[in-house]
């Protein structure tokens, strides 16, 4: 049974540990439909009740991958999150004021008539701002087309601008040990204010499993290989702005402070799960067996004081200056 945490003041809980949707969505090598169903069966077997997702994980692909497995499974449905926004052709601040095409087909690739949580993706910076965007989050709300709606955000000065945005119930932010800056204030302004906070990218695009060398290649559909320099979106979403190398250096150094009969991925997901202020972590799976190891994380001890501070000072000498500046 994984453990559990209230997601914010909704008054619903969810698993501490979720499952992210992006990878068997696209741009993360491909991932066959039958990979991609097994690897979510795997995930929800696992005991997992959050589901993360956006519009534009293979242009819906996730999103309709998610409504087929989950019309074939009995029981509570689990708590599913969406996306909208980066469909938008400009992305620009305008477009956000009525996103209700792009959620419309998001109901109709779920199956779902009023959406558990919308997210918008990663706007542009003056959105935090424009009143026209969230009184049209609260019309949709009114009209029951999406239960609650929170912003998955880049940066944590937008972090801090969308919580004080009395609607938000959730942000999604990425945060993980080669990204701790979140846990610094936003963290706890959002624990003050009720507000759920989903931390993403929690393994640093695969360079916190450890299974990554100066060898590894990226498939030519892989953001990996095309995103290292915010070719296609923030760079940030790609081994979490830590440039290749330095990354793998730091890697090395963690190898030494994963427990015994640990995986290194499973350390970086427990240290993530060691601040309370997390409602769930949503790291990516692209087989069965990566997802149930992503839910055995949750049976791990918390890490000792020795060990988050070696984490620290890995990330203060190596990681902070690619950084921490920037997010």
């Amino acid at each position: 049974m994984l453990s559990t945490n209230a997601f914010g003041k909704t008054g619903l809980t969810t698993t501490r540990i979720g499952f992210g949707a992006w990878a068997i969505g696209g741009t993360w090598g491909e991932v066959t439909e039958t990979a991609a169903k097994d690897t979510l069966h795997a995930a929800l077997d696992a005991g997992m009740t959050f589901i993360d997702t956006a519009d534009v994980y293979g242009d819906g692909r996730s999103e309709r991958l998610i409504a087929e497995v989950l019309a074939s499974r009995p029981g509570p449905r689990p708590f599913v999150a969406t996306k909208a926004g980066r469909r938008l052709s400009p992305h620009v601040v305008e477009g956000y004021r009525d996103l209700s095409a792009f959620i419309d087909r998001s109901r109709r690739n779920l199956q779902m008539d009023c959406l558990d949580l919308l997210q918008l993706h990663c706007p542009p910076p003056m959105a935090y701002h424009d009143n026209a965007v969230f009184d049209a989050l609260d019309d949709l709300q009114a009209r029951g087309i999406i239960a609650r709606y929170g912003v998955s955000v880049e940066t944590v000065v937008e972090a801090m601008a969308a919580i004080a945005r009395p609607g938000v119930t959730s942000v999604q932010i990425i945060y993980n040990i080669f990204r701790p800056r979140p846990a610094e204030g936003f963290f706890r302004a959002a624990e003050k204010l009720g507000v759920a906070v989903i931390a993403r990218v929690p393994l640093a695009s695969g360079l916190l499993t450890g299974k990554m060398t100066a060898q590894s290649s990226f498939a030519a559909d892989d953001h990996r290989s095309f995103n290292r320099n915010g070719e296609a979106f923030d760079m940030g979403e790609t081994f979490s702005g830590v440039p290749y190398d330095v990354g793998l250096a730091a890697v090395e150094e963690i190898r030494a402070l994963v427990p015994a009969g640990a995986s290194m991925a499973q350390l970086a997901l427990r240290w993530i799960m060691m601040d309370q202020a997390l409602s769930v972590v949503i790291p990516g799976a692209k087989t069965p067996e990566q997802a149930r190891a992503n839910a055995a994380a949750d049976a791990l001890a918390p890490l000792p004081a020795t060990t988050m501070a070696a984490l620290r000072d890995i990330y203060d000498r190596l990681i902070a200056a690619h950084v921490h500046h920037r997010w």
